[in-house]
């Protein structure tokens, strides 16, 4: 049997806003737990003192907009499709992805890192869709096309005339890569203490894990083929996006690498939801849409800071 104040802290923790709250009321009734009378029901729906950040339901959401974006990316580059549409319904605006297509992988190993990335993503996608369960959102629009040759350009890695096609070849694709991972990576560091489900936490930390280690693969990936250079200018460019201060960390130079970006003590660093919105939407100022979204993300955490 469950308590008025156990019944309120779930539902005003899984719940994006008060609609959602008022659905998972109505679910919890007809799961039998009647039991909290009208009085609770009436407590249930106001939101709790630990409800006044994000819910989970809408940092879990947020996570999903990003695991659309990077499922999307890998699975055009190492399969030539989009994922299945029966993963990308929910809440708010279906959108379509543009552009992309299969990368002709010049090395075996690389091939097999996109392959098996792109797997780990769409399970992601999956797993968050079914933990969300009705709250959860739809894929919004997503650009694999014009977005690359914005993020090039503002790295330096192009004129302003030349376009960066991320599919051309595997060190396209890497470059391109690159710029999602150590994105993934800092949004779960950051999104982590703004959980309080414990269940979530925890799957929070598995899906961070999983990301810190294709980060990895793909940073090392860079550093075998000398790409410092073309890396530094994107981490370069995601610093002058997400905000004044210098966070962002390249792979190193020809004779130190940088494979694991930590601080003094060792640990990963964290960006703020808005912050990581900088990065993808390409602004550094307060948007709702842009670059790898042109339309927005879906859910209530969707502005940059």
């Amino acid at each position: 049997m469950f308590g008025k104040q156990l019944v309120r802290d779930m539902i005003s923790r899984s719940a994006e806003n008060e609609t959602d709250r008022r659905v998972f009321l109505r679910s919890a009734g007809v799961a039998g737990l009647g039991v909290v009378g009208a009085g609770a029901a009436a407590t249930a729906l106001a939101p709790s003192a630990s409800a006044a950040g994000p819910s989970d339901g809408a940092i879990l959401n947020f996570a999903l907009n990003l695991e659309y974006l990077e499922a999307e990316f890998y699975q055009v580059a190492a399969f030539g499709k989009t994922i299945p549409d029966n993963l990308t319904t929910g809440k708010g605006t279906r959108g379509k992805v543009r552009g992309g297509r299969q990368v002709e992988f010049a090395t075996p190993a690389i091939g097999a890192y996109a392959r098996e990335i792109a797997m780990d993503e769409l399970d992601h996608v999956r797993f968050l869709r079914s933990a969300l369960g009705g709250a959860k959102v739809a894929r919004p629009t997503i650009d694999l096309q014009k977005s690359f040759t914005a993020a090039a350009r503002a790295a330096g890695l192009i004129t302003a005339d030349q376009t960066f096609d991320p599919y051309a070849n595997e060190n396209n694709f890497l470059l391109a890569a690159f710029i999602f991972e150590d994105v993934g990576v800092t949004a779960y560091k950051g999104a982590a203490p703004l959980i309080d489900n414990k269940t979530f936490l925890d799957a929070a930390a598995g899906l961070l894990s999983v990301e810190a280690y294709h980060a990895g693969v793909v940073r090392s990936a860079l550093y075998q083929k000398g790409l410092q250079d073309q890396a530094r200018a994107i981490s370069n460019a995601r610093d002058s996006l997400d905000g004044k201060t210098d966070l962002d960390q390249a792979i190193g130079n020809d004779t130190t690498a940088n494979l694991t970006p930590t601080n003094a003590k060792g640990l990963a660093f964290s960006r703020t939801p808005g912050q990581v919105l900088n990065v993808v939407y390409l602004n550094p100022e307060s948007k709702g849409r842009g670059g790898f979204f042109p339309m927005g993300v879906n859910g209530s955490i969707n502005r940059s800071s």
